[in-house]
């Protein structure tokens, strides 16, 4: 036995060493004399015709580099069995957030054997739950997802938003919950909307329909506000709101609960927004302009006593709730209903007794009781760090459902009954590896200008602080997102096999307010990379890793992080894996959704933000003759949030320019979008090409 495990080990060592020994060749990536000038700045573009997604050429290179990232994973031996060993992990079910249909609950359940979730149907908290939609049975890889499901108030319909292949671009059909009876129609250009239901049908927004040769590229103007009637053509569809003069600003809809009232948020970014609310009974009435600006956000909760709770940040770095009055309006008038508190706000459910209201402390998750007079009566226990995925309620309900999760347990799905003030577990999943065998911990650490960072590190119990475990560095700052414990089921497979995985709560996000997501942006966008290193060197001083055994990942805002970091300091890591990632800075506005990212990037347009942009814009910042980390770069071919050609470009120059021993890849997901909506036959593949570069690359095995 000892003889043949000593041959086992011989093999993987002379495959190692092939693979070490061997030349990247890559596929030729053509180069165009394409240049821009910024403000005297020449700057070139020699890829640019990346950026025709449906070009052939783009095709042929896409497949031609999908073969070399191929055939380098599998020449590692273990690439099958870690593949097994993540299907493994993934066969458990999980939950979903119940939320009220009528005088019943709908939830989505997905079964280890389902790429998607299915919907179920509860008449009451004492009834078996039905299954009653498949989602699985609309495609046979299934890469058609439900986005958004929204129930009529009487539970007699439910929309839904359907997605294809990941795009943002959906559809909206409807049913009958009793029949399961689609009824004809098939609503068209639905992008960034939700579905609010009044009387018998409902509001949503839409886009005009690109052509399908740039449908995924495209810049999206002039969304628009409309109101669907149940068995009518969309082209039938009542236009309630649009602004002319204003192409880029996107809306969305929502009607108060007693049906009176049409809340419109208008945005011109990723934050910030205006509000309109329309008088429903009173069709001829004006329409009362709440909020003008966007300097703030405002978020519609529900009512109480006929006005509406908005959450927001108006002179609340760490966010409020007030109450307006749609009759007395004027900003004189609002009132605190719960004022900024010590921690950070993060959403709120009003239910028929009480409110349920969200905050954040370093990070992670507290539950609080309030009354509707915004006293606070109690808190919610919870346990250990983790996060309030979902909060569900009704005003006419006692029940307010939520979900919480940690590093190592999927959702748990609870109630909590605001009539006997009692919580309850109602459903939870079992996982093949116990999560008692894991410890998570918080720490914090000083970046580059003293500012205090916190981070999560999760780690098998019983590890050794030698300088010498693999570790996997992951963060994302930006946007004013909060990166909080979140359940990541290949993140296990790393974790069993002894390594160390780390949240760093970088600044850009919302982890401590908007002060902390603004110290994160536009000219101070430096701040994030200067974090998320001083990560790196922390964890390295502290005898947690060293250099040689440190992979760092991020996605989307992510993985401009990634890209970021790895250019201006890559001897500090040995793996890199950026995905889906923002690397073209100077052109990101010119796609898609990419314009709304100013208020966080700043735009190459403006002489002052060019030149920050310029400086750390991941593109533009890779040289000849630098020994980056082992790199894989993962996008999707239907990415229509953050273009593939971002990852397409990066990857090119990289392969140019780059002349050591470590593999420069990108990995290209076919029929797949930015991450939404991947079927779990998806999500296995890739992240078991991942894991399988990440364990090569650190040196580690199964």
């Amino acid at each position: 036995m000892k003889r043949f495990q000593n041959t086992i080990l011989v093999l993987f060592l002379l495959v190692i060493s092939q693979l070490n020994a061997q030349p990247f060749k890559y596929p030729e990536s053509k180069k165009v004399n394409t240049a821009d000038n910024y403000f005297g700045t020449e700057v070139a573009d020699p890829y640019r015709w990346m950026e025709d997604d449906q070009a052939n050429l783009t095709k042929l290179w896409v497949n031609a580099e999908n073969k070399v990232t191929d055939d380098y994973l599998a020449k590692i031996p273990f690439r099958d069995s870690l593949k097994s060993k993540m299907k493994e992990l993934w066969s458990f079910i999980r939950y979903q957030t119940p939320f009220r249909s009528g005088d019943n609950y709908l939830y989505y359940r997905q079964d280890p054997n389902s790429n998607q979730p299915m919907l179920f149907y509860m008449r009451s908290l004492r009834h078996v739950p039905m299954s009653l939609l498949d989602v699985n049975k609309l495609s046979v890889d299934g890469t058609v997802s439900f986005t958004q499901t929204s129930p009529s108030k009487d539970g007699i319909h439910v929309a839904f938003q359907v997605a294809e292949s990941g795009s943002d671009w959906n559809k909206i059909r409807i049913k009958e919950v009793k029949t399961l009876k689609s009824l004809p129609e098939v609503l068209i250009g639905i992008k960034f909307s939700n579905i609010s239901w009044w009387k018998d049908g409902f509001f949503y927004s839409r886009y005009d329909v690109p052509s399908n040769e740039n449908m995924l590229t495209a810049k999206n103007e002039n969304h628009k506000v409309y109101y669907h009637k149940l068995n009518t053509e969309q082209s039938q569809d009542s236009l309630v709101f649009e602004d002319k003069e204003h192409p880029l600003r996107s809306f969305n809809a929502i009607v108060s609960d007693n049906g009176r009232y049409l809340i419109i948020s208008g945005s011109e970014s990723t934050s910030g927004n205006n509000i309109l609310i329309k008088d429903l009974f009173n069709p001829n009435k004006p329409s009362i302009k709440v909020v003008e600006g966007f300097e703030n956000d405002f978020e519609f909760v529900g009512l109480i006593n006929d006005k509406a709770v908005f959450f927001t940040n108006y002179n609340a770095p760490k966010k409020k709730l007030i109450l307006i009055n749609p009759e007395q309006a004027d900003i004189k008038n609002w009132k605190d209903l719960v004022p900024q508190q010590t921690e950070i706000l993060q959403s709120a459910a009003i239910s028929i007794n009480e409110m349920v209201l969200h905050y954040m402390k370093d990070a992670s998750s507290r539950l609080y009781v309030f009354s509707k007079e915004g006293q606070k009566l109690s808190e919610i226990p919870l346990k250990g760090f983790g996060t309030v995925d979902e909060m569900n309620s009704s005003t006419s309900d006692s029940i307010v459902w939520f979900s919480h999760t940690t590093f190592t347990s999927p959702n748990t799905i609870y109630y909590f009954n605001t009539k006997n003030n009692k919580l309850y577990e109602k459903y939870s999943s079992k996982l093949t590896i116990d999560p008692a065998d894991f410890e998570t911990k918080q720490l914090f650490y000083k970046s580059k200008d003293g500012t205090r960072i916190p981070m999560f590190i999760v780690h098998k119990k019983g590890i050794k602080l030698d300088g010498n475990n693999p570790t996997l560095l992951f963060g994302y700052g930006g946007f004013n997102i909060s990166k909080t414990p979140e359940f990541k089921t290949e993140r296990l497979v790393f974790l069993n096999a002894g390594g160390v995985f780390v949240m760093a709560n970088i600044r850009g996000g919302g982890e401590y307010g908007t002060d902390w997501h603004q110290a994160g942006t536009k000219l101070k966008k430096q701040n994030v990379f200067d974090d998320f290193i001083a990560a790196a060197e922390f964890l390295i001083k502290e005898k947690y890793t060293n250099p040689s055994k440190l992979a760092i990942s991020g996605r989307s805002n992510g993985g401009l992080l990634i890209g970021a970091v790895m250019t201006q300091r890559p001897e500090l890591f040995k793996v890199a894996l950026p995905a889906v990632g923002v690397m073209d800075m100077l052109r990101f506005h010119k796609f898609t959704i990419g314009w709304a990212w100013k208020t966080d990037f700043g735009s190459s347009e403006d002489s002052t933000e060019f030149k920050a942009i310029y400086k750390y814009s991941p593109l533009h910042n890779i040289k000849e003759g630098i020994n980056y980390p082992a790199t894989l770069v993962t996008t999707g071919d239907h990415d229509d949030r953050v273009v593939p050609a971002h990852s397409y470009k990066f990857v090119a120059t990289l392969q140019e320019k780059y002349r050591g021993n470590n593999p420069m890849l990108i990995r290209i997901d076919t029929n797949a979008g930015h991450g939404s909506g991947k079927p779990i036959s998806k999500l296995i593949d890739e992240q078991a090409d991942i894991f399988t570069f990440l364990f090569y690359n650190l040196g580690m095995t199964l």
